[in-house]
């Protein structure tokens, strides 16, 4: 897999769906020893089932798990310190991290409890935990969810979890864009395996949680996080942290040069999904028939992202399966809709393609 290169698998199996994409790429080939010590960072801000929006599925961890056993790397560690007043422990044990453990003999390392080495990066001390320094092989785990404060939480941020909570605190007083790029400076995601699968409209504590189908991997969490914001309804100028990322050489933030390969394009959903009390609002004025999760996460993400704008689309919207062929007077979303005067094409579209779509008819 080349750097360059991001890879798209779409679905709801998480465990099937990993494991199938690890070994298609070869994943293993890039682990230089059978005795590396390989590091699983997956986000567990709070003790959060991964159905609420907001924490990595243990279903994708176990399947990366058995994907490095069966290739004969067993020197694994999941790593993870949950946000300022949540327990690591509690976590593990919520989000079912305490199972996967006794199954595959992983120990769970809580960074809470670690030491810290002082790091200079540029003239920024950053304190970073031990254990996490220690890696050879990181793969970091986020989930693609919005944030309160930066928009997205997805890679770059996901390593603030390596962090003592102090600095937490600190990364908060200091503005959180810089110290975020800097400290992956420090620690080099060596693969990200975004959670797509369900992620969070608005909150990094979850509640409103958008089924979106999908994980994404890739080797550069600059390139990850430019296109995961795209997803969300976010340009990459939103995120202050990517562009410093970009600047200071973790990644490149160009998606022109990317290669952007989806292994399962046209994939429909095969089951329904609960939907929180926000997102029906956002829904009201949306007509849909047989829509896929992937596609209609990527709508409700754009009608949350325009109403933050303060902008209500004028026309009617719809998106589904059901419309394939048809034509009506209003805005289709998808190749579904491909027969609309007015259409956004994709399948599915990200939601920042529905934002600026619908911005321009206003």
């Amino acid at each position: 897999m080349q750097k360059r290169q991001l890879h798209i698998k779409y679905g709801n199996k998480a465990k099937e769906m990993v494991y199938d994409l690890l070994d298609k790429l070869n994943i293993a080939s890039d682990i230089d020893k059978r005795n590396s010590l390989i590091g699983i960072k997956p986000n567990l801000v709070l003790p959060s089932p991964s159905n609420k929006g907001a924490t990595t599925s243990p279903d994708l961890v176990e399947g990366i798990i058995r994907y490095l056993q069966d290739n004969g790397y067993n020197n694994i560690v999941i790593l993870e310190g949950a946000w300022v007043g949540a327990s690591t422990e509690k976590a593990f044990e919520v989000c079912g991290y305490n199972e996967l453990s006794r199954k595959y003999k992983i120990p769970l390392i809580d960074l809470k409890k670690d030491k810290y080495k002082e790091i200079d990066v540029e003239g920024l001390s950053l304190k970073v935990c031990q254990k996490a320094l220690e890696i050879d092989y990181l793969i970091n785990l986020p989930v693609l969810k919005a944030h309160c404060q930066t928009h997205l939480t997805c890679a770059l941020k996901n390593l603030k979890g390596c962090i003592p909570d102090p600095e937490k605190r600190r990364f908060h007083r200091l503005g959180l864009h810089q110290p975020i790029a800097f400290l992956n400076k420090v620690l080099e995601s060596k693969l990200v395996i975004v959670d797509g699968i369900i992620g969070d409209l608005t909150f990094e504590e979850g509640g409103n949680p958008v089924q979106m189908d999908r994980i994404i991997i890739g080797q550069d969490p600059v390139l990850i996080d430019t296109y995961c914001a795209a997803l969300i309804g976010y340009s990459k100028n939103d995120i202050s942290y990517i562009d410093i990322a970009n600047e200071i050489g973790i990644g490149s933030s160009n998606l022109e040069e990317a290669e952007i390969i989806e292994h399962n394009p046209g994939y429909k959903s095969d089951k329904d999904f609960y939907h929180s009390t926000l997102v029906k609002k956002l829904a009201r004025k949306v007509t849909e028939d047989k829509s896929c999760s992937a596609c209609y996460g990527s709508l409700i993400h754009a009608l949350k992202r325009l109403e933050e704008k303060g902008i209500k689309p004028k026309e009617k919207i719809f998106i589904g399966q059901g419309f394939k062929g048809l034509s009506e007077s209003g805005i289709g979303i998808g190749n579904c809709t491909s027969g609309f005067s007015k259409n956004i094409k994709g399948c599915p579209p990200s939601a920042k393609a529905i934002i600026d779509y619908i911005i321009s008819q206003q």
